[in-house]
């Protein structure tokens, strides 16, 4: 047995009675031991960096990013390719696509290490031991989070009715739980982000959970639920936490190069070493190619367009064209003096840099999960909901006046640039400011819409000039792997 393939049979096991006897025996946690874990700090530490550790894996964080920027309209991929990547990017899924199935296996391998620590370590008076007690709940909620938005429908379609995913709350490899509702789901990942808040006292640095960090990762849930008086009050709370701060406008254009706790407004970030670098494997690979990257992935049309409305949009410096050079390595200019783009099978290459040059390396980046101005739109979107729509014009204002707009480039109820609608100002900011950062996938769908790609790029067929994807589309979410269909049958393929 390879060694590859034990990693996937230790997976298989959290659903499987079946799997090899072998890995039955493996130690996890690097050889720490669950009786260590009771009763160690040192064991209940190694065991949670454990965890962190998987869903650091490109199994999980890699393929999370690829499920969802590559299948928005912010992206336009500029040829074909026999990574799986392409089904997330087209919405052409496979019943058995490699990465669905490797993201949600690591998945439940993490909610394992979490169940672990859970079962084995009671709350106390210890606040260290409550701590990492904490992170567990939080880790758990947001892995099972994670797995229901790529193989569950949005709570909003229908009330969370729908079929999400297995529900793991214990370490029992013989348990073959069936999927759980959508709705079901989402209590678990509330009522473990509540347990989390109560334990959790450290203010860790923005790469582990903490009090501020589950409250923000609630206050998403209950906006992708609709719950917006929930929504708004836990994203005013971190708002109002003083924990953190709104990047100066100074230094935003290199937001995304610096080490995560060295970052006022991250929140919660995957934290990348250099040890960690992926090189050619890393997300940035696909979005900027230099000695490393291949560089295949490129800012749509579209987006491109909507953040071009304000040249002086600060947003402009995370998307650089790239340029045919002469021999004296200045830009190569066309018959009207306008400079020459380079093209891959003739898309313009709009290269990104979110995911590059961390501390100077092309291909180490630490991806940011949550950040305070995700708090300031969470608030503004549910300011609407709740009839404040001026409210909510205030808060993104906050958010473009970082990005360098001024007078008339900020909203209000007189000034409304040619919008009709409040809520269109809202997910369109969010669209700007969170582009290439894995959500606007799920806020065209959560809200009901259309997702209109009708821009250049292989995701269309010959012939074609846009694709559309409905919320309604049963592509909107993954196929339930197959092969773990075969190790549980108590499992439901979605349609």
């Amino acid at each position: 047995m390879t060694n590859s393939y034990k990693t996937i049979v230790a997976m298989a096991l959290i659903v499987s009675a079946t799997a090899c006897k072998k890995d039955l025996t493996l130690p996890p946690y690097s050889g720490i031991v669950n009786e260590t874990v009771v009763s160690t700090l040192e064991g209940l530490q190694s065991a949670t960096i454990g965890t962190y550790n998987y869903i650091k894996d490109p199994y999980y964080v890699r393929n999370y990013h690829i499920f969802s920027e590559y299948a928005s309209d912010n992206v336009s991929l500029s040829g074909t390719t026999t990574d799986p990547l392409f089904y997330a990017y087209n919405y052409q899924h496979q019943k058995n696509q490699g990465n669905a199935e490797n993201f949600w296996r690591k998945g439940y391998q993490a909610i394992f290490g979490t169940n672990v620590v859970i079962e084995k370590v009671a709350e106390s008076e210890d606040p260290v031991r409550n701590q990492l007690l904490g992170e567990n709940y939080f880790l758990r909620a947001m892995i099972h989070f994670d797995l229901v938005k790529f193989f569950g429908r949005p709570y909003t379609d229908n009330n969370g009715e729908s079929l999400g995913v297995m529900l793991k709350t214990n370490t029992d490899v013989k348990e073959l739980p069936a999927r759980s509702k959508v709705k079901d789901v989402y209590a678990l990942v509330i009522s473990d982000l509540l347990k989390s808040i109560k334990l959790m006292n450290s203010t860790k640095n923005n790469n582990f959970a903490s009090k501020e960090v589950a409250i923000a990762l609630l206050s998403r849930v209950y906006l992708y639920m609709g719950d917006y008086k929930n929504a708004f009050d836990y994203a005013d709370q971190v708002i109002k936490s003083g924990r953190y701060s709104l990047l100066p406008s100074a230094g935003y254009s290199k937001y995304f190069t610096s080490v995560p706790e060295g970052n006022p407004e991250t929140i919660f970030a995957i934290r990348h070493v250099l040890k960690d670098d992926r090189l050619d494997d890393a997300i940035g690979s696909m979005y900027w190619g230099g000695a490393i990257g291949y560089g295949e992935m490129y800012a749509s049309q579209s987006y491109r367009e909507l953040v071009n409305k304000f040249p002086e949009d600060l947003r402009n410096s995370f998307v650089v064209p790239q340029y045919e050079k002469n021999a004296d390595g200045t830009v190569k200019k066309d018959a009207q003096g306008n400079p020459v783009l380079q093209k891959r099978n003739g898309y313009p290459k709009y290269f990104i840099n979110k995911y590059s040059f961390q501390e100077g390396y092309e291909t180490l980046s630490s991806p940011v999960v949550l950040r305070l101005a995700e708090m300031y739109l969470t608030r503004a979107e549910c300011a609407f909901q709740l009839g404040r729509p001026n409210d909510a014009l205030v808060d993104v204002n906050v958010i473009r006046s970082r990005a360098g707009l001024s007078g008339n480039a900020l909203f209000s109820s007189g000034n409304m640039m040619g919008y009709t609608n409040v809520l269109d100002v809202i997910l369109d900011e969010r669209r700007l400011e969170f582009a290439f950062e894995s959500q606007r996938k799920f806020d065209v769908f959560r809200n009901k819409r259309t997702l209109n790609r009708d821009y250049p790029g292989t995701h269309l067929a010959s012939g074609q000039t846009t694709q559309q994807i409905p919320y309604t589309d049963p592509r909107v979410i993954f196929f339930i792997p197959e092969n773990d269909i075969v190790l549980n049958p108590n499992l439901v393929q979605n349609p």
